[in-house]
């Protein structure tokens, strides 16, 4: 990575170098032509010119009104691309302590698809990750900015390698008081083995300290039961369905092992009633609640059986033993009876369908792609543009979209006056895109350059990007298959 990063910062400081006479001029550079994007009310502004300083938008005019900040050395004709703020994936693990450089080597691969910051949901790399946080906020690692849970909280004897395990109200303060340690930018509960009531209970304690809290939903727990006791954000869109039928009964029925958590979940589905559903989210959206729906994921196993992604052309970027992880999920699918398969695509297409209700009911929709290692094809960086694509074709406008990957994540964590929109004062992490993504969502995939905390990155340094990591995931799969 070190040659990686020698050539974008030599390149970037063409427009950081002073001029005599120009001593307060030295880090700042002014990008003129845009047409800047206004994610909050959806109109464009043709003609713009940003200035930036250091790693922040300074002021904001016409290139008449801003030509004499700077020198001409240091003004960038944007050409008449379109300016948006930096995407938001609100759903990342980095994970895999087998695995440290292959998920190192993808933190620049984020930049090169204009995703600039990442909430990374905790996995067995917690401190690592946190280390990775602290280097590229000091500007000593390239990659996105990250908010990160460190570890999750979790029961005894979970699936998940290294979470914080816990089966009493002592246990839950020792492990709150080592996230307080790791100085956590939220707390991240799931319920493989936690039990409902020492759940609810993790949920207030962390609330009470402070925390965003995020996670899954419990089948022995409602969701009005968690959003009461300080749950900030429910992960996957597919617990929100538990909204369409009498949630609190099947609880009951599950707590007095009348019903078995499988038969609970086959219920949700099978006596799903969109207008209940929808009184539901009215609720949670009056809160101004958030919901994170990753729906790449359920995507790509429902259709497994039209694509086997042996041709996707992101695996260049991911080593044999990142890839190799994919398997179980593909394993515990493969005795599916075509009834079976039928099932899986129709609870997608169900999932899917809630977004534009959800959206209507004022819940605040945050993109996230639920990208790891263990999650099949579910892709770091390409798999956040794959979602943002599934939230058009379920019917949200694109300017609906931009929000639920820029201003959304940074309401989430309360740093809106900070970021994600194009004003002066906000830190200069921004995308310019060749197309209006207000007129098709795909336009984000059509990158002409990305700014991050500052830094410009030309196509040409992007390119460089993901040609470092294609060069890194061979040289890793060399390394290992010589190991053998």
């Amino acid at each position: 990575m070190q040659k990686l990063f020698v050539v974008i910062v030599l390149g970037s400081l063409l427009f950081g170098c002073s001029v005599e006479g120009e001593e307060n001029t030295a880090h700042k550079y002014l990008l003129f032509n845009a047409y800047i994007v206004d994610v909050v009310t959806g109109d464009v502004q043709p003609n713009m010119a940003i200035l930036i300083d250091s790693a922040t938008i300074s002021k904001i005019g016409t290139i008449e009104e801003l030509k004499d900040e700077v020198p001409k050395g240091q003004q960038i004709d944007a050409d008449g691309k379109y300016v948006i703020p930096g995407l938001w994936d609100m759903h990342v693990h980095m994970e895999g302590k087998d695995l440290v450089p292959d998920n190192k080597a993808l933190l620049p691969v984020f930049l090169a698809y204009g995703i600039t910051t990442v909430r990374d949901c905790a996995s067995d790399l917690g401190e690592q990750v946190l280390a990775w946080r602290d280097e590229i906020n000091r500007g000593e690692l390239i990659g996105p900015t990250i908010y990160t849970a460190g570890r999750k909280l979790e029961g005894k004897n979970s699936i998940w390698k290294d979470d914080l395990e816990i089966e009493n109200e002592e246990e839950l303060s020792q492990m709150l008081d080592k996230l307080d340690d790791y100085d956590v930018d939220f707390v991240k509960i799931t319920e493989n083995t936690l039990a409902g009531d020492l759940f609810l209970k993790s949920v207030k304690a962390a609330h009470e300290r402070g925390y965003r809290v995020s996670g899954h939903v419990p089948i022995d727990l409602t969701i009005d039961e968690l959003v009461e006791a300080g749950f900030t954000s429910i992960e996957h869109a597919s617990y929100m369905l538990r909204l369409g039928s009498d949630e609190g009964k099947i609880k009951h029925a599950v707590l007095a092992n009348t019903l078995s958590k499988g038969d609970a979940g086959n219920l949700y589905i099978d006596q799903f009633d969109q207008d209940k559903a929808t009184e539901g989210y009215q609720r949670l959206g009056e809160k101004g609640y958030f919901v994170c729906p990753t729906l790449i994921g359920g995507r790509q196993l429902a259709f497994l059986d039209e694509d086997d992604h042996q041709d996707d052309n992101f695996l260049k970027y991911l080593t044999k033993r990142f890839t190799d992880n994919y398997a179980w999920r593909i394993g515990r699918m493969a005795g599916d009876t075509p009834e079976q398969k039928q099932q899986r695509k129709d609870r997608y297409k169900l999932i899917a369908s809630q977004l534009p209700y959800m959206q209507r009911s004022g819940i605040n929709i945050i993109a996230g792609s639920d990208a790891a290692a263990l999650n099949t094809y579910v892709y770091p960086a390409a798999s956040l543009i794959e979602e943002l694509e599934i939230f058009q074709q379920s019917g949200l406008n694109p300017d609906e979209i931009l929000r639920s990957a820029t201003i959304n994540g940074a309401k989430y964590f309360g740093v809106l006056d900070k970021t994600s929109t194009v004003d002066p004062g906000k830190v200069a992490d921004l995308v310019l895109l060749n197309d209006n993504p207000l007129d098709n969502i795909q336009a984000v995939n059509n990158i002409h350059a990305v700014i991050a905390k500052g830094q410009y990155f030309d196509r040409k340094a992007l390119d460089e990007m993901l040609q470092q990591a294609e060069q890194t995931k061979i040289a890793l799969d060399k390394e290992r298959e010589m190991e053998k």
